[in-house]
């Protein structure tokens, strides 16, 4: 049988890892502070990947690949974006290898590279040097572009999916003729992704712009999507930037206007990434192991044959295969476990650490009288199905548990989050999670709750009464509630 996990209540960091690694999604790699994605991990990242990139394409954007390596000069044009970046930054500084007398293999010293290579933590300058020669004139505009790919941001402490040196991501990088069409774009996207996590993820989430410290580093305004876990700890899942004209001041490109004059380019940037793996196992999961939303499930349907001969077993094995099939022509993805050298108990255990969504058992009982039995990972809920109804019974059950998932999800954030007017409360509420409190919009208020508290804004949420009030911590006015949280 499957190792029993560690429980939240007992260790959340440990039942997260436990969970990562038995579920069969990642593990730690021989370079520190990077993971491998298994193969089962990859299928999930692949669901997310397909529903995001038809969601871009159907709204104009066209997928392309930039280099990894962006000479370091790049960073020096934009001085707030170098500033955020560099102290997470890996350095190419030479181009061979050579075997020493002693037979180690060494750097070569006479090579040298002229200019130092940054590993891409970011694709913003590489970009728009780029587009620099892509842009002369409005009828360029917009350029609407989309790049899947991985970076690098060098990590001291790291964690599967949540925070390691190497992850994969997407990195949309737009650019338009008018101030108007560029933070069309950003509110645009960052919509996409709030779209994505409420009906792919079944994640709920407050969406919001960043605080001047929180900010992109090179952005006039950065939004985002701000999702709850069950420890109550913030997770940001998206973030889309209006880059206003800094980087095109930066690369120098300009374009000619309707009126013939010439203007700098505006611009977006926007991503999601490997992350959301951790927000999908911290969201739903329980202490049996990984919970799947249907839509990103590898495998939505597990079949376990329950045989004692082989008679028994070719009985089952031709009745499944009509089933498999009667689901695939329902795009049902399907998966008959028909391993015999393990038993239906252990089988159960692992399909329920895996998070599949809904688990069907047929043994020769069950045949005689047309029936299965279907488990709901979700609720653990129990039913008997009549055969000759279940691609419908399981289709419907594929839509309910999806539903069922992001209202759990949805009702787990409204119980832990509140309202305070206080500094007291604020501290007793905020270990509980989204604490929404009065702040006097100055960095210095923001800087000295997170030094006591470790709770960072997490957003000035979008959707809003604008109720003024007194700041928690100061008492001075504020505009409005903002989302404090602790996170990840």
């Amino acid at each position: 049988m499957p190792e029993k996990l560690t429980s939240r209540a007992e260790n959340y960091s440990e039942w997260y890892n436990q969970i990562t690694e038995k579920a069969g999604l990642a593990e730690h790699s021989a370079v520190k502070g990077c993971m491998v994605i298994k193969p089962y991990g990859y299928a999930i990242w692949e669901k997310m990947q397909q529903a995001l990139d038809a969601m871009f394409k159907a709204t104009g954007h066209q997928n392309a690949y930039f280099p990894l390596f962006i000479p370091k000069s790049f960073f020096s044009k934009e001085a707030s974006h170098v500033e955020g970046f560099a102290k997470e930054c890996a350095v190419v500084t030479h181009y061979r290898l050579k075997t020493a007398k002693d037979g180690t293999i060494i750097v070569d010293d006479d090579a040298k590279l002229e200019e130092e290579l940054i590993v891409r933590p970011t694709s913003e300058t590489i970009i728009w040097n780029t587009y620099r020669s892509w842009i002369q004139s409005h009828r360029d505009l917009p350029i609407l572009i989309n790049q899947w790919a991985n970076v690098v941001r060098w990590e001291m402490r790291t964690r599967l999916f949540l925070r390691t040196t190497e992850f994969l991501w997407q990195e949309g990088h737009t650019a338009h003729a008018t101030r108007e069409e560029a933070e069309a774009e950003t509110k645009k996207m960052i919509d996409v992704y709030e779209d994505f996590a409420k009906n792919w993820l079944a994640l709920p989430v407050i969406k919001g712009t960043k605080t001047a410290s929180e900010r992109f580093a090179g952005a006039v305004e950065t939004y985002c999507i701000e999702a709850m876990m069950q420890d109550g700890k913030a997770l940001q899942a998206g973030t889309s930037h209006f880059l206003g004209q800094n980087f095109a001041k930066a690369f120098d490109v300009k374009f000619a206007n309707k009126n013939g004059d010439l203007d700098y380019v505006w611009a977006t940037s926007w991503g999601v990434s490997t992350r959301l793996m951790g927000a999908l196992i911290m969201a739903h999961s329980d202490d049996q192991g990984l919970i799947l939303p249907p839509r990103l499930a590898p495998i939505q349907v597990v079949i376990v044959p329950i045989y004692k001969n082989n008679e028994e077993a070719k009985e089952i094995t031709t009745a499944v295969e009509m089933i498999v099939a009667a689901l695939q022509q329902k795009n049902i993805r399907v998966h008959f476990d028909n391993d015999d050298s393990k038993r239906p108990g252990w089988k159960f255990a692992e399909h329920e650490l895996k998070g599949v969504p809904l688990r069907l058992a047929i043994g020769p009982r069950d045949l005689a009288k047309g029936v299965a039995e279907i488990v709901r990972r979700d609720t653990a809920e129990k039913q008997t199905i009549p055969l000759d109804t279940l691609p419908e019974t399981l289709e419907k059950l594929l839509k309910e548990i999806q539903k069922n998932l992001l209202e759990k999800a949805a009702d787990f954030q409204k119980k832990h989050t509140f309202e305070v007017d206080t500094y007291e409360e604020f501290k007793e509420k905020i270990e509980q999670g989204f604490v929404l409190a009065h702040w006097d919009g100055t960095p210095e208020t923001e800087a000295k709750i997170k030094d006591e508290t470790k709770a960072t804004i997490r957003c000035i949420p979008l959707e809003v009464t604008g109720e003024k009030g007194t700041c928690i911590y100061s008492g001075k006015p504020s505009k409005q509630r903002v989302v404090f949280a602790r996170a990840y």
